[in-house]
Parts: structure tokens; sequence; C-alpha cells
């Protein structure tokens, strides 16, 4: 595909977008900037990466509206694209030479589904899938081999389950939803009551509900509560190996990396970002906007739009503060060992 056809395509989704008309170069697929070959297009986002514009090997690079960047690459001889959002446009890129893997529309011959479940049209089901009593599939759905889908589960039209997942009871699953391999959505939350005798279990009698297109990553679970629902709202994102636990609400456009846990009765805002390893304990409420840097431990509620860092979480940049110090603390110490002696 020659560049100039990349930019016709980018360019239908993302405006104001310069390049340099002399270089049309046939481009045969993308590339890390690092490892960039020639016939390959990649991107520069930032000055972290600038001097790679003087070492790639790429024939194409999408780069920041940089003057510098574009005289750069232009006295190189590379091709280039300009554009506000570099890795936007380069993601835009990546689909015109990449689908995700989708099977055309059957139900394959080992597939168990129950008589009383609803398949809509287009649908494609894979070897040993089983759907029990009531349960709801939408148009276009695509169910990978083996997944387990348990009764009265509702599935939304153009929904990805991926082979191994497991959709508990009751769960409702909205349209254009991707369940990564290893998801269990819908799972009892955990719900003991202690007693003299040990621990009596509270039935998890709630419901599971992901609203139009969340993804969810492989191995994360997604708990129903006793009572009530565990919601995750629409355009949400979740890693590998994420925990959301019982009654949890996480709002719109949110992004979970991976190994985040949240316990019960967690309220996560819109537009939230949570690190790898972030920790939140029982019925925290996290703002909209609000940024949890890796390994947070948040204790209590995090208002909109801050920034928390550490074990208990603090505000960022009180934890900047105070890190810049910590290896000097056995130092600090001598010397206020010393003063409390001239004192004394």
């Amino acid at each position: 595909m020659k560049f100039s056809e990349i930019i016709q395509k980018l360019d239908a989704a993302s405006h104001n977008l310069t390049s340099n008309p002399d270089c049309n170069p046939e481009i045969t697929g993308v590339a890390p900037i690092d490892t960039a070959s020639s016939g390959t297009l990649s991107y520069i986002e930032g000055g972290k990466f600038a001097a790679q514009v003087g070492k790639t090997s790429a024939s194409a690079l999408i780069l920041s509206q940089d003057e510098t960047l574009k005289a750069q690459a232009t006295e190189r001889g590379i091709a280039w694209l300009a554009a506000v959002e570099p890795r936007l446009v380069f993601a835009q890129a990546i689909a015109l030479f990449y689908q995700p893997f989708r099977p055309s529309p059957e139900i394959h011959p080992t597939a168990v589904i129950h008589p009383t479940a609803e398949i809509g049209k287009d649908v494609y089901i894979g070897a040993h899938v089983v759907i029990q009593p009531g349960v709801k599939i939408g148009n276009e759905v695509c169910i990978h081999p083996n997944v387990v889908i348990y009764p009265e589960v509702q599935i939304g039209d153009r929904t990805v389950l991926h082979a191994n997942c497991t959709i508990h009871e009751r769960t409702q699953i909205g349209a254009n939803c991707v369940i990564h391999s290893g998801a269990a959505i819908g799972s009892e939350g955990f719900g003991f009551v202690p007693t003299p005798q040990g621990w009596f279990k509270m039935e998890q009698s709630g419901y599971t509900v992901l609203e139009d297109g969340v993804e969810i990553g492989c191995n994360s679970t997604v708990d129903r509560p006793a009572v009530g629902e565990t919601r995750i709202r629409r355009n949400t994102k979740l890693d590998n190996l994420v925990h959301i636990g019982h009654g949890c609400e996480i709002g719109q456009n949110t992004a979970l990396a991976a190994q985040v846990g949240l316990a019960g009765g967690v309220k996560v805002g819109n537009q939230v970002l949570l690190a790898g390893q972030v920790g939140i304990a029982n019925q925290a409420h996290i703002g909209d906007g609000a940024i949890a840097t890796a390994k947070a431990g948040i204790h209590s509620d995090v208002a909109p739009g801050a920034i928390v860092t550490g074990v208990p979480a603090i505000p960022h940049k009180v934890f900047v503060k105070a890190a810049a110090i910590y290896h000097r603390l056995p130092e600090m110490y001598q010397t206020l060992k010393q003063i409390q002696r001239r004192i004394q």
C-alpha cells in the first residue's frame, strides 16, 4: 500500500494531518520504532524518542507537530505524517494492516445449547461451548471454544467471548464488549458471616452488569454481590488479572491496569486511571479523573482529579518529596542524635 493511500484512509478518521508530499514509499506493515525495517511504518511520540528519527530504518513515520522532527525525517528521505496525537493515528494505521481473527457465523456440532436459549443472527458458537437455560444472545456475537454461559445471561450484539471464559448466572453484558480468555464474569462474591461455629456462607444473589464497550482482560474476575449489582459502565477497560469485588461500581471510560484489586463496595468514577497492582479497600470512593500510580494502597476516598501514590496512598507530590529524602534518613537520624546529646 502506498503511503499516500494510508494518509487518505487515516485522514477520514483523524483530521488536521500534514505530510511530506515528495516521498511516497510502498508500505507493507507497521513496526516499533527501534526495530522498524525498510517498508514499514512507525511513529514518534514526544522528545524522549526524538533521537530515533536519525537511527530508524522505517520508510515512513507518524510524527508530532514538531518542525525539527519533520526536517530530520525529510533530510533522511523518510516519508512522514504529522498529527496532534501520533499514537492515536498509529493505532488507526495498525488496523489497516491487521484485523483480529473472527470466524464465520456457525454453530459447532459439539456445542451444547439449551432449547430455551435465544440465539441472534450471524452468531458464531465454537466447539464445546455450553449455553444453559434462559440465555439471550444478540446478533453477530462470537463465542469461542470452551466458553460456559450459565442460566439467564444476556449478551449484547457483536460482543466477543474468547476461549475458556465463564459467564455466571444472570450476568448482563452489553453490545460490543470483549471478554478475554480465562475471565470469570458474575462469579460469587466473597460473602461469609463469622459465627461461633465458623463462617456462614451468604448466598450471592445479585447481578453483574457490563455496559456497552467494556473489555475484560485474561484471567480477570468480576464478582456478583449478595444483593444489588456489580456494574462496570460503558467503554471501561480492564487489563489482565484484575479483580473487581462484589457490589463495586466503576464509571465510564476508566482504565484498570494488570493486578488491580478492588474490595467490596468500591465506587470508581469516570475517566479514572488505576496503574498496575493498585489495591482499594472496602467502600472507598475514587473521584472522576483521579489517578493512582503503580502499587498504591488506597484506604480512604480520593478526590476527583487527584493523583495518589504509595502505601497508604498520599498525594503524589508529597510522596515525591518524601522519596527524595528517604535515602538520607540514616544520616538525618545521626544528626538528630548529635543534637539531642548537645541539648542534654
